[in-house]
């Protein structure tokens, strides 16, 4: 069903977090719950996988996520800022001891000069506060691959989280 990269990263990602007993959960936008599915693909991945949160429009990244109205106005669904808030959101609102979240432009339309599609922001954290992010400027590359380039990132993104003390 998936790509060999990204199921070699989930399948990793499940048999690492299972042996240190690490949950997950995601925030996701525009990749829309494709992060949870590719790791829920994996037996086994009840054991790591807490909860997903899709959360595609500002109202939902407000409600469920907590993201603050002000740093959506000033800085729009995708930007750092707003990827950084999704996911200490992600861990505030689960049982999850690592989160990433996703919100870009997947295209094919939306883009802008300042924001053009392709553009991705993301983040991952840890419940002790620690955050990474990762501005990913994939281009027009096409909706299906700027999403499924998004879950690699994020899958190698929380790998990467997991192993900062």
């Amino acid at each position: 069903m998936w790509p060999a990269d990204i199921e070699q990263a989930a399948r990793a990602i499940i048999a690492d977090f299972t042996a240190r007993v690490l949950k997950i959960a995601t925030a996701e936008s525009c990749t829309g719950g494709l992060i949870a599915a590719a790791l829920t693909e994996i037996a086994g991945s009840s054991a790591v996988v807490d909860r997903g949160f899709v959360t595609y429009s500002n109202e939902a990244k407000i409600d469920m996520l907590g993201v603050d109205a002000a740093t959506l106005a000033a800085n729009g669904a995708v930007s750092h800022e707003t990827a950084a808030e999704m996911v200490r959101g992600a861990i505030a609102h689960s049982r999850a001891d690592l989160a990433v979240a996703v919100t870009g432009i997947a295209g094919p339309s939306g883009g802008s000069a300042e924001k053009p599609v392709g553009l991705v922001h993301l983040a991952a954290a840890t419940r002790s506060g620690n955050i990474l992010h990762r501005e990913m400027r994939y281009g027009a590359i096409g909706r299906n691959a700027v999403r499924l380039a998004t879950v690699k990132t994020a899958l190698d993104l929380l790998r990467e989280i997991a192993q900062v003390p």
